[in-house]
């Protein structure tokens, strides 16, 4: 009996298959993982860009409407 039976064969490539899904089943919990974590950075970069948004709107509502205009337009000014 050298030559493995077709049942040995079978539960030998079952076993394969069983180790494969094992290590799929970790690669998907880190990748999982890694999105929970990109999201909350994304949340929390959006975040800050909405709080330094809202300080420049406030810092430009303070500015006389002068000071606002175009580069182009104080230079024509006399």
């Amino acid at each position: 009996m050298d030559h493995p039976s077709h049942l040995d064969q079978i539960a030998e490539r079952v076993e394969r298959l069983l180790q494969r899904h094992a290590q799929l089943q970790r690669t998907n919990a880190l990748l999982a993982e890694q999105v929970s974590a990109l999201t909350q950075e994304r949340d929390s970069l959006k975040s800050r860009l909405q709080a330094a948004r809202s300080r420049v709107d406030t810092l430009l509502d303070r500015l006389p409407a002068q000071q606002i205009s175009s580069p182009t337009e104080t230079k024509d000014a006399p």
